[in-house]
């Protein structure tokens, strides 16, 4: 039995709400994804089911689970998870039928139609006894800084998901341009049974060689009836703010850097902000247009009129967006049918649940039985640590802006010049997006996961080449480099899949997966090149993290093809040591040096794969490395150092030295490397419990809250979980 909890949010009730959730499982457990039902007060509810993963055996490791449920206005609930031999199965109305040229839906409150090879999102729309036709709706279209025009051509639907309650139709098209090379983009749209609202997705691509400066970009739903239409448009900070029209007249919105930087906003932003959204009411039905976390991805306006509604993701006369080659975004939007006589409220009120929307957490010990995470959870909690855990993750910087957002700077790294006077972004260095899922499962705090989506939805868009004529590009992650991409390099050391992983089984999307095996195969490219075939010729950081996502990816997919490389980078290893009498790294021309950090990166990778496959070679391995550092590396105060040579031989900060201190302590039992690690412990979690701060600043292109990037967090959290845990089972 596994209880999902919904904490209380909203001050009215949600009658048959859509919701999801990934559950774990442990090996064995489930093996047919029918037999499980979701109760509340011992009702069953309507569920969809979707395998993400599975084990050897073929049973169920992750289940992502769609339902509707009831939840309460002002209180908390709870829904149970059960295994049974049969769900119970509901009738809903939700249905699609595939046409010679497309698809038509219905879910008892809408039915459309959309139509490959079509130049319109919908062929046929009807609501609430309205009928649109396709030349309603227009776009999306774009324009770019040369004032040249591009017009979305719909060219092949299909069905990305479909069940009881749940529809997903996915359209690969492109924009159109008779001048100029077109831009590959894609659309979703999410139905549900019995709501009448479209959740839409648009996700550009700039497949050129060109930087694409886009200088306005929108969706438009045109009006034919033109008399007795209420326009409004609105926006929300703490109170949503009206701007109406009894009589169609225009009613508009912006969001600008200059209103982010002289607006006071206290919520977590990935999780919430405020709500933003144009509406035009006709005698016959009205129609809402909400931008998702449209401040977040800012600039973006909103219209409205007799005319219909406007929806800017770039708002013409802003400065222009710049996407540069190989980058994708997504952006969304939410169309809400609704009756002419709805309130005004009740469109705020859904426009603000489509911001915030509920989300079931888990109990820790859920993720604990399951064994799909590392075992970072802790029974008697030490108050600091947890503390400082949650103050690093919460304190990290946000930066507003379309292509930035669920990314930061690092200060670090810009403040030393290698962006020659430029911001350079951190790419989510050291997966961001994975330590925030872990915590997540370790706290049952939401916000985490909200953290994990946001970060991992712009690095599979932002932070990975969508497009090259270079195969060592082409579906990689960029190192942290200027603009996210300017001048950057792909390498192995700076390409993580866990944390995609994690949100495709927490959302179901297929292009996360989708975007993991590209990054893998990337990697594998990357080590057939001259540069990894010699031992003692790079870092251990390069292949240790290769090593870490060909492991991840196997645990994932059980593919035999990311077993080759990995087994050659243990016996590259073992070689490595045996050479030079331990992972040491190049210099400068005449030095090798020990590195801990990157050493332990390597640690921590080989342990991954010898949970996998346990080798007794991996053992003695893994525990002449830590010694050999311990020895070497371990000053007298009791810190490790940064790096071995004179001018680099300053107190090091690295909390990775934690996580492979812990692993020798998983392998050996001996005590004596946890007590190696106290002072790193007690500095990290001193510098994590004072982290953050910064002021609200324009930067480039981007409007920055904060001055700690994503990376303390990111490198930090589980390192110290694992050793926080390690002296738990020690006694210590």
């Amino acid at each position: 039995m596994i209880t999902l909890h919904f904490d209380k949010l909203f001050n009215n009730d949600r009658l048959l709400e859509p919701c999801f959730v990934s559950l774990p499982f442990a090996k064995g457990t489930l093996t047919d994804a029918s037999s499980i039902s979701l109760l509340q007060d011992n009702q069953a509810l309507p569920i969809q089911t979707k395998i993400t993963s599975t084990y050897e055996d073929g049973s169920i490791r992750y289940l992502f689970v769609r339902f509707m449920a009831d939840l309460p206005a002002n209180r908390a609930t709870d829904i149970t998870c059960v295994l049974q031999p049969e769900s119970v199965k509901h009738t809903l109305p939700l249905s699609y039928t595939e046409t010679v040229d497309g698809f038509t839906v219905s879910n008892g409150e809408l039915t459309f139609e959309v139509e490959n090879h079509s130049l319109h999102l919908f062929r046929t729309l009807d609501a609430f006894g309205k009928h649109y036709d396709k030349e309603c709706f227009i776009g999306p279209y774009l324009t770019n800084s040369r004032q040249i025009s591009f017009q979305m051509s719909f060219d092949h639907w299909t069905i990305a998901e479909a069940g009881d309650i749940c529809i997903v139709l996915s359209c690969k098209g492109q924009l159109l341009c008779e001048n100029t090379s077109s831009l590959p983009c894609e659309v979703r749209l999410t139905v549900y049974a019995g709501k009448s609202w479209v959740d839409t997705s648009v996700r550009l691509i700039n497949a050129t060689k060109d930087t694409l400066e886009i200088s306005s970009y929108g969706f438009s739903i045109q009006e034919k009836e033109k008399d007795s239409v209420h326009s409004c448009v609105a926006s929300s900070n703490y109170k949503t703010d009206f701007l109406t029209s009894d009589n169609g007249e225009t009613v508009e919105k912006e969001i600008t850097a200059q209103m982010l930087m002289n607006q006071g906003n206290e919520h977590f932003a990935e999780v919430f902000y405020g709500t933003f959204f144009a509406d035009c009411t006709t005698r016959q039905c009205g129609v809402c247009g909400t931008i998702y976390q449209a401040f977040q991805n800012y600039p973006k306006a909103v219209r409205a009129s007799s005319s219909g509604i406007e929806l800017f993701l770039v708002p013409e006369g802003d400065t222009p967006v710049i996407m540069q080659s190989g980058m994708a975004r997504e952006q969304r939007f939410q169309l809400y049918f609704h009756p002419s006589e709805e309130p005004l409220s009740e469109i705020s009120n859904r426009s603000t649940i489509y911001q915030m929307p509920d989300r079931p957490v888990l109990s820790s010990k859920v993720y604990e039985a399951a064994g799909v995470m590392p075992d970072i959870f802790v029974h008697e909690k030490d108050f600091n640590t947890e503390c400082a855990l949650i103050q690093c993750g919460d304190s990290h910087a946000r930066s507003y802006g379309m292509m930035n957002w669920g990314d930061t700077p690092d200060m670090n790294y810009t403040a030393q010049g290698r962006g020659n006077g430029h911001l350079i972004w951190t790419n989510n260095e050291y997966d961001f997006p994975h330590a925030c899922m872990l915590m997540f499962a370790k706290s049952g705090i939401r916000r985490f996961l909200d953290y994990c989506l946001v970060t991992a939805n712009h690095q599979i868009d932002v932070d990975v080449c969508h497009y090259s004529e270079d195969l060592l590009l082409l579906g990689g992650q960029w190192e942290h480099t200027q603009g996210h991409t300017v001048g950057g390099k792909i390498v192995c050391s700076h390409q993580w899949v866990e944390g995609i992983l994690d949100c495709y089984h927490s959302t179901g999307d297929e292009r996360y997966y989708e975007t993991a095996i590209g990054i893998g195969d990337n990697i594998l490219r990357l080590l057939d090149t001259p540069t990894y075939q010699k031992e003692g010729s790079f870092s251990a950081r390069e292949t240790g993290w290769a090593l870490r996502s060909l492991t991840a990816l196997y645990t994932e997919t059980h593919d035999a093809k990311w077993l080759a490389k990995s087994d050659w980078i243990v016996n590259q290893f073992k070689d490595w040591a045996n050479t030079y009498g331990g992972w040491l790294a190049p210099y400068m021309d005449n030095t090798v040096i020990r590195v801990p950090f990157m050493i332990s990166v390597a640690v921590g990778s080989l342990m991954r794969y010898y949970r996998e496959f346990p080798r007794k070679d991996i053992r003695t391995m893994i525990l002449n490395a830590v010694d050999d550092m311990i020895e070497n590396c371990l000053m007298d105060n009791g810190l490790f150092y940064y790096k071995e040579l004179p001018s680099l031989n300053r107190l090091g900060n690295n909390p990775l030295i934690l996580e492979a201190l812990a692993i020798a302590y998983e392998l050996s039992g001996n005590k004596k490397y946890l007590q190696a690690g106290f002072k790193t412990y007690a500095k990290t979690i001193e510098n994590m419990a004072h982290s953050g701060g910064g002021t609200k600043h324009t930067l480039e292109d981007t409007v920055l809250t904060g001055s700690t990037g994503t990376k303390q967090f990111a490198q930090g959290f589980l390192p110290v979980a694992t050793y926080y845990k390690a002296l738990e089972k020690a006694g210590l």
